[in-house]
């Protein structure tokens, strides 16, 4: 049996680790989507079986209308992204900071399918919970407009805290790195394609 029958890829897709990226900004077009794309180049570049989800392009209501009391039929695409996040070994999540937090887009994205059963599971009569995507690993790259030592030291970071503690490790997910791309607004096109050489980098090195 091949290396990448074991690994669940595709010998299209190569036989290194088992990569899933998700872009989570509804911006058509944004500096997050060259990272994306350079992040990517990179992994491939290492024969790494490298999928992706593009939030913008799915087809969900982003809105838990009766958050876990009542079942929420899933559409197809959060059904599949669901069965990808399964194939996963490693995520890699792309997105911007606004207003001190992830886009509601991508906050909807993790309301809608980190479910219980799915993403965790409380246990009987406890305030302890199994974490059900535990063995997964992830990379959070990250734009903002503030000033890194700014939105760390003066905010308190809300967004990061976010998402490594309180989404990604409640869930058993660990984050590996989070490389932070800032300030964007400000930015010259020289400190930009720095920044995408290091998104390769890092790709390259997942």
């Amino acid at each position: 049996m091949s290396e990448a029958t074991k690994s669940g890829a595709t010998p299209l897709e190569g036989d290194g680790k088992r990569i899933l990226m998700i872009l989570g900004t509804p911006k058509s077009n944004s500096f997050c989507h060259a990272l994306f794309e350079a992040y990517a180049q990179g992994a491939q570049s290492k024969g790494h079986a490298v999928r992706q989800l593009k939030l913008g392009s799915l087809n969900f209501d982003p809105v838990l209308r009766d958050g876990f009391e009542q079942s929420q039929q899933l559409e197809p695409d959060l059904l599949e992204a669901q069965r990808q996040i399964h194939w996963a070994e490693h995520l890699v999540l792309v997105y911007p900071i606004w207003w001190g937090g992830m886009p509601a887009l991508l906050k909807g994205f993790f309301d809608r399918i980190f479910l219980p059963g799915f993403a965790f599971k409380y246990r009987n009569r406890s305030q302890l919970w199994d974490k059900l995507l535990s063995g997964r690993t992830a990379d959070l790259l990250v734009t903002l407009d503030t000033p890194p030592w700014y939105f760390r030291w003066v905010y308190g970071a809300p967004g990061h805290r976010q998402m490594t503690r309180t989404i990604l490790g409640f869930c058993g997910i660990k984050t590996r790195r989070l490389s932070q791309f800032a300030p964007i607004r400000p930015s010259t096109e020289e400190q930009r394609q720095r920044w995408l050489r290091q998104a390769e980098a890092l790709g390259a090195s997942a």
